[in-house]
């Protein structure tokens, strides 16, 4: 589950504001259990315990499942994350691009890997040949398991424009199968042929729906990713506001008359668990890959 600064999220910022609700959260991390079975886990009456759970699950934290005549909880999130306002730097000047997701100019992908558009999929799922029809520019999500998809965007910066900063970001999260709440992902960037780093995604989330999936999207299959910035200075590269690697401004070649932008599960990976990418009209934002380049 993914979070922002905003009214939105407070049902769930609520829900975990409370040492007794967050004990409950604790034990069905174990096991599925009654509200009798908790109550007693507490020392709190059922009357009491049915408070916090309905609170719970209308943070969409749990779910109730019938068991006979038991009203059965069930823990339904397994990470939570907080988005922060990005920061913004009012002293540069920016050229931004948005790239549609299904705007890749190359590509190596290997099942489970599929297009999706906003009525449908496109083409047949599992079938990389699908990932060269020409309806995968309408593509609004893409996943693929191994291999790697490449996107270029025009390089505006003029010759008496000087390259500050540059910002990379996307909404990504693991491919599995349907989906897998728990599945770690490495996934690596580079641009210009540069490989910049690798962040492991958490897992390919359905534990809720995303923001702007479309209603024609299964439940059970990948809803939305993480939004990740990634920044490239003078003096190394930061993830989401914090150090990630060494690679600075002066180890790319910003002359060509693009940028080449990579997203790869590389064979040699840890954590080989695919790709998704979300764009404009799927995720939890309303997005396309998102390439801003800072100058004076």
């Amino acid at each position: 589950m993914q979070l922002d600064i905003s009214d939105n999220s407070l049902p769930v910022y609520k829900a975990l504001a409370n040492p007794m609700r967050l004990k409950i959260i604790q034990i069905l991390s174990h096991e599925k259990l009654n509200v009798k079975d908790i109550a007693s886990h507490l020392h709190i009456s059922n009357t009491i315990t049915l408070k916090h759970l309905q609170i719970l699950a209308d943070a969409g934290i749990i779910v109730f499942e019938k068991d006979g005549h038991n009203k059965i909880s069930t823990l339904k999130v397994d990470n939570i994350s907080v988005r922060f306002p990005e920061r913004i730097y009012p002293s540069f000047e920016v050229h931004e691009t948005d790239i549609p997701v299904g705007h890749y100019t190359e590509f190596s992908v290997k099942p489970s890997c599929g297009l999706a558009g906003k009525n449908d999929y496109i083409g047949k799922v599992d079938n990389p040949t699908y990932f060269m029809d020409p309806q995968r520019m309408e593509a609004g999500m893409i996943w693929f398991s191994n291999g790697f998809v490449e996107y270029q965007a025009p390089n505006f910066l003029a010759k008496n424009e000087h390259l500050e900063m540059l910002d990379l970001s996307m909404e990504l999260g693991s491919e599995f199968p349907f989906s897998n709440n728990v599945w770690p992902s490495d996934i690596t960037f580079y641009i210009n042929d540069i490989e910049i780093g690798t962040w492991t995604s958490p897992g390919d989330f359905s534990d809720t729906r995303g923001k702007y999936t479309p209603d024609w999207v299964p439940d059970n299959v990948n809803q939305y990713g993480i939004q990740k910035i990634l920044r490239i200075t003078n003096h190394g590269t930061y993830l989401d506001g914090q150090p990630f690697t060494s690679v600075s401004l002066s180890d790319l070649d910003v002359s060509q008359q693009t940028f080449k932008i990579r997203f790869a599960i590389k064979p040699d990976a840890k954590n080989q668990g695919g790709c998704t990418i979300f764009g404009k009209g799927f995720g939890n934002y309303d997005q396309d890959i998102s390439l801003k380049l800072f100058y004076s």
